[in-house]
């Protein structure tokens, strides 16, 4: 490196430490930057990259007692050019400096490529080797593949067990665990590209079908359930069916309207992490076809219920 290099580059600052810092100070602050900006930690990262390499050189100065003292000088002297005696590490005799990392490449302090000094290369998994260059990268896994599968509702409540096939023949069973919700995945490990470090993994999408009773909202599972005007009216116990394939019975309250929703608690979807409820919608269903003595006692209802009008305060509600 060329000493006006060395002019105008701060290796104090790079590392972040004071001109007087000590051996050790130098060192822990390279191994915390060295962690934070490596390249195996910012891929694709180019500030990081460059970040490495500057902190990099600079350490390999600065840790460095005779390199440390001919940058301090080079420095002091504002860029006077400056070469090392034979004493020294040996520069060209044309009044400038070697090229840093290339004086510096074979020896053990630092690898080719700027990367990190042996005793830190337990920090990133691995040492370098003589006339090794560049830093280790770890090897990858193969790519992962996709797939897309669907299921019964009653599957996606209770769990199930789904093969697919591939296009060379093979069949891959894939447990589908309890709960799942539609849309959600299912990593499969091993199943994916082979790679150096091993198979990727197999993701599948879950599609789960509609069912024509129960509607999931959540761990909640919501259902409709008729009921006749009687019992709407004046209350009444029906059953409703659950998700086991069992039924549950429900107390109505009298003057339940239609459209109003019960809970029954603990009776929706189990998950690892919690337990949902039945939603009970009431419909309350109006005969069509009403025999003569039916009629006459529905007439006989609205006569005495004349006074109750649901719409009394509907025109105040509509005003602007």
């Amino acid at each position: 490196m060329a000493s006006q290099d060395w002019v105008e580059k701060d290796f104090y600052a790079i590392l972040g430490v004071a001109k007087d810092a000590s051996d050790a100070d130098i060192k822990k602050a390279y191994r915390k930057l060295a962690r934070q900006y490596h390249p195996d930690t910012n891929a694709g990262d180019a500030a990081a990259e460059k970040k490495f390499k500057d902190i990099s050189e600079a350490y390999s100065v600065l840790s460095v007692a005779e390199d440390r003292q001919q940058y301090d000088a080079i420095r002091a002297m504002g860029g006077a050019r400056f070469a090392p005696g034979a004493g020294g590490r040996g520069g060209p005799a044309n009044g400038g400096f070697e090229d840093l990392f290339g004086g510096l490449f074979g020896g053990a302090r630092q690898p080719a490529g700027g990367g990190i000094p042996p005793e830190f290369a337990d920090l990133f998994g691995g040492g370098f080797g003589g006339g090794q260059t560049g830093f280790q990268r770890t090897p990858q896994k193969g790519s992962d593949r996709t797939a897309t599968t669907s299921i019964s509702f009653k599957g996606s409540i209770q769990g199930t067990t789904v093969s697919l096939r591939e296009n060379n023949g093979k069949v891959i069973d894939v447990k589908i665990p309890a709960g799942i919700k539609d849309g959600q995945k299912v990593r499969q490990r091993g199943k994916g590209n082979p790679g150096p470090a091993g198979n990727g993994d197999l993701i599948i999408t879950v599609n789960v079908k509609p069912h024509e009773f129960f509607t999931r909202e959540g761990d909640n599972i919501r259902v409709h359930v008729p009921v006749t005007f009687p019992e709407a009216a004046l209350g009444g116990e029906i059953e409703v069916p659950t998700l086991d394939g069992g039924q549950v019975k429900l107390r109505v309250p009298a003057g339940t309207n239609s459209g109003r929703t019960l809970r029954v608690k603990g009776r929706g979807v189990h998950t690892p992490k919690a337990s949902g409820d039945l939603l009970v919608t009431v419909d309350v269903v109006v005969p069509q076809n009403l025999p003569k003595n039916a009629e006459e006692a529905v007439k006989a209802f609205a006569e005495a219920t004349a006074d109750a009008n649901p719409r009394r305060d509907l025109a105040a509600k509509a005003r602007l």
